[in-house]
């Protein structure tokens, strides 16, 4: 049987909000829940959501699809306070898996070499090689080709250069594995003159997202949750290309921007999402909005650094599909000291404040471990970083443990 410390608070709630577990943002923001630590225990941390919460909820996108709701409608509830738009052009997105400073491809008919200024092109010859490649030598770009006896240089072109294709899709090969993408590949140079290279992939917004919405959403989901999940995608990639990540690239293709896959990933029913949706976007003052996105609201969305961003009940993420609405993780008080040795041995975890939304009082803002020697002072998302969290929304019950170190 597991024994659960009772919760101790160092302020005093109605008897209505100590039942129901709700408490006002006020209350939530400036009370301190004490969670004490007697010896060796296990501390169950029980949470809500999956990400940090702003803007759609993919799993609340699927629940209000299956609701009834329209793309639009979805769209309209996760992001108010912005209007429609159309959104085109090409996007430059850093390819983080090529890790060395050539950008090497598969040889294919119809393959093409440009050097960008002076904008020149040729067409690589039919000459039985199995890889072409744009080599960095300083400030100019060798283009080489690859026969079973290495690599021969075919042209030295001043400055960068870039591959693309009749077909226009171009095989990629990285750290020995192979990826095709849509558009162009370009050897691009972090500053001028450098002599180290990134690999950037050149393509149109639409042909981008076939590689992008199958990664952040089960293309067989809804049609509407699927729709809705390209017109964010599509608008957050526009407002990065607004501001770029940096010189030479726009976007990049990990979880720090959002996933991009290239041409391997697509999947029909998403691009028939794209399709449905084709170059619609979401505008705030005349520009492409900064639409984040994340799995799961929990319940409630969370406020975000723009307007439209906002915190708000959300009554379609709690679905029976949805497995990370609710979600509890097992750590022990060992585990915690490890991170925080100055404490010495930990006495109790309290919680400062917390954004005042939902059960508990919602998200952790700033909270405390308190130990023999000492205390640390971090916030809900340090600690979601540390144990690996799905969230900052979350609570702890502490159990101690036995003699023989179980529950």
């Amino acid at each position: 049987m597991r024994r659960l410390s009772r919760l101790l608070t160092t302020t005093v709630v109605t008897s209505a909000l100590a039942l129901t577990g709700v408490v006002s943002p006020a209350e939530a923001a400036r009370r301190a829940e004490v969670f004490p630590v007697a010896g060796p225990a296990t501390i169950t941390v029980t949470g809500h959501g999956y990400g940090h919460g702003h803007g759609l909820s993919q799993y609340g996108a699927e629940g209000a699809a299956q609701q009834g709701l329209n793309w639009q409608q979805i769209i309209d509830f996760y992001y108010p306070g912005t209007s429609w738009g159309e959104l085109r052009g090409s996007i430059k997105v850093l390819i983080s898996g090529d890790t060395t400073s050539d950008v090497q491809v598969l040889s294919q008919p119809g393959l093409k070499v440009t050097r960008l200024a002076p904008r020149t092109t040729w067409t690589v010859p039919a000459n039985r090689a199995k890889r072409w490649r744009l080599q960095p030598r300083g400030p100019r770009t060798l283009v080489q080709f690859k026969r079973p006896g290495g690599w021969t240089s075919w042209k030295s072109l001043r400055g960068e250069a870039e591959f693309s294709a009749v077909s226009k899709k171009i095989t990629l090969v990285k750290n020995r594995t192979t990826s095709t993408y849509r558009g162009r590949l370009r050897s691009a140079m972090p500053t001028a003159g450098s002599g180290t290279r990134d690999t950037v992939n050149i393509l149109g917004l639409e042909a981008y997202l076939r590689g992008v919405v199958p990664l952040e959403i089960p293309a067989l989901w809804s049609p509407a949750a699927v729709s809705a999940q390209a017109v964010a995608a599509r608008t957050y990639a526009a407002a990065e290309r607004s501001h770029p990540n940096a010189s030479h690239y726009q976007i990049c293709d990990t979880t720090q921007c959002q996933v991009y896959g290239g041409y391997d990933v697509e999947h029909a029913s998403a691009t028939a999402a794209i399709r449905a949706t084709a170059r619609q976007g979401l505008l705030y003052d005349g520009r492409p909005a900064f639409t984040q996105f994340s799995a799961s609201s929990g319940g409630w969305t969370s406020a975000g650094s723009a307007p439209y961003l906002v915190a708000k009940e959300d009554p379609y993420d709690g679905w029976a599909g949805n497995k990370v609405h609710t979600w509890t993780v097992d750590v022990s008080d060992a585990t915690l000291e490890k991170h925080y040795p100055s404490i010495g041995d930990l006495t109790s975890i309290e919680i400062g404040t917390r954004d005042g939304n939902g059960e508990w009082g919602g998200r952790v803002q700033q909270m405390s471990l308190v130990g023999t020697t000492g205390r640390a002072d971090i916030s809900g998302e340090t600690l979601r970083t540390l144990l690996g969290l799905r969230s900052s929304w979350f609570t702890f019950t502490v159990a101690p443990l036995t003699a023989r170190g179980q529950r």
